[in-house]
């Protein structure tokens, strides 16, 4: 899937991709017509850049609810005849997704097209666990004979069908259809669950692939061997040296760390981050600069998950350093370091944004530690990264942030949060938004009665509007 193409965040269209509450408020506010249009787009051209961890869907069905907008659009992408050329779950995911919120909500029409997709499309096993949670049984029931006739009776098609009974995320229509007086039914799906079974069985008694002698030479060939394969498993290696190394086998790997063959030498250097050797500092230092990537990379890795002080003294020493050894420096002082520690990770905060804008992988780190240490003076820097990254989950820790170092939080930002397309995010909101926004009263009513939402979300909207709360 290629990187999608996202608008400006000053744009109706750049707001609701972002799945920023502003984009709710400023939908609302516009033209029907113009914000239907946006919202469609969004929903037939996903703008995730990683749709696995973001959430749109909720964001988006409970717009369709509020713009009383139809689902003519949604069915239109579903039928299109690239579905059965781009299966690919990008593709259709975040639309089934859509309409199982509008299911949810009482939308039949939702439901009819789920239903329709999921005897049709080629992404139908995401439909069918939509209605898995939302349909009745009597309408599961309905498309068993649909759904098991994408599976010719022969013994290819005998497997498919185990593999799709085995693999299925929700079980309730298999095992609805399992129950099924009907021989093309009922015996199919039985007969394909015990399959399923067996071969679960089997994978769990197969040997995994080849492992490593017992030694540490062997283990040491056994992660050169696997790199020049293709496969990085220095920390698997590094897990093994631990079972198969005695003290007498540290002068050999110490000896690898620093100048063995390139698995070995990315073994030895997590093994030795593991054991928090006091050399493996040095070590680090020496392989980040590395000709070979994968070693440089190994290294830097290997330092980040070293949890001791001789770690933290150090990043001070090398978060000075404009290579990628600094740059990890300075997120190890986010994660761990103390208050001392604030201007090398403020400095180093306004050089991502800078150098690498504000979707810059390591702003996640930096952005969290900024409002772990109550950085005051990256407020203006935090206010930059929430309204410009399209990441909503970098947006979240941003709003985090922001309401640890940002005294015009609760007022501000906190306010747009409680229309977040990220549960996480309307929960700090729910915590910090100002009460004294007749906005902010109706949202949290309104959090706190909807089904859809989110427990964790409730429970902080409960605590500012209890019984025992007079501001709203």
């Amino acid at each position: 899937m290629f990187d999608p193409f996202i608008a400006p965040s000053g744009t109706l269209l750049g707001l609701l991709q972002r799945g920023r509450g502003d984009g709710t408020l400023h939908a609302l506010a516009a033209p029907r017509p113009e914000a239907l249009a946006a919202l469609n787009h969004c929903v037939v051209s996903d703008p995730r850049h990683d749709w696995q961890v973001e959430n749109r869907s909720l964001y988006y069905a409970r717009l369709y609810l509020d713009l009383d907008g139809g689902i003519e659009e949604i069915e239109r992408h579903l039928a299109d005849p690239d579905d059965h050329i781009d299966t690919d779950d990008s593709r259709t995911g975040l639309a089934l997704s859509v309409l199982g919120h509008l299911a949810s909500y009482g939308r039949d029409d939702a439901l009819a097209l789920l239903r329709r997709y999921a005897t049709t499309g080629a992404n139908w096993t995401w439909a069918l666990d939509e209605l898995a949670l939302r349909d009745d049984d009597a309408g599961l029931r309905s498309l068993a004979l649909p759904v098991l006739a994408r599976f010719p009776a022969t013994d290819q098609g005998a497997a498919d069908l185990a593999a799709a009974v085995r693999d299925s995320f929700e079980p309730r229509p298999w095992r609805l259809w399992a129950d099924d007086p009907r021989e093309a039914v009922g015996v199919r799906v039985r007969a394909a669950g015990e399959q399923g079974s067996f071969d679960r069985w089997q994978r769990q008694m197969r040997p995994g692939g080849p492992r490593p002698g017992w030694s540490v030479q062997a283990v040491f060939d056994w992660a050169q061997q696997a790199l020049e394969r293709g496969s990085e498993l220095h920390v698997p290696a590094a897990r093994c040296l631990t079972a198969v190394a005695g003290p007498d086998d540290l002068p050999q790997i110490v000896e690898a760390a620093r100048s063995g063959p390139e698995g070995a030498r990315c073994a030895a250097l997590h093994y030795l981050a593991e054991t928090g050797e006091p050399v493996v500092l040095d070590l680090i230092e020496a392989a980040a600069v590395s000709p070979s990537r994968t070693v440089a990379h190994t290294a830097i890795a290997a330092f980040e998950r070293m949890t001791g002080e001789a770690a933290v003294e150090r990043a001070r020493r090398w978060a000075h350093r404009p290579d990628a050894l600094g740059a990890s420096a300075a997120g190890v002082l986010a994660c761990r370091g103390t208050a001392q520690d604030a201007p090398q990770v403020l400095g180093a905060l306004r050089e991502a944004v800078r150098g690498d804008g504000p979707d810059a992988p390591r702003l996640w780190t930096l952005v969290d530690g900024a409002g772990r240490l109550g950085i005051a003076c990256a407020a203006p820097v935090l206010r930059h990264v929430y309204r410009e990254t399209s990441s909503s989950h970098l947006r979240g820790r941003a709003a985090r942030a922001l309401a640890a170092t940002d005294p015009s939080f609760a007022t501000g930002f906190a306010v747009e949060c409680l229309w977040d397309c990220e549960e996480t995010t309307r929960e700090v909101a729910a915590l910090h938004a100002e009460t004294g926004d007749i906005r902010v009263a109706e949202r949290l009513r309104r959090l706190a009665a909807d089904p859809a939402e989110e427990a964790e979300v409730q429970t902080a909207v409960r605590s500012r509007i209890g019984p025992d709360t007079s501001a709203v």
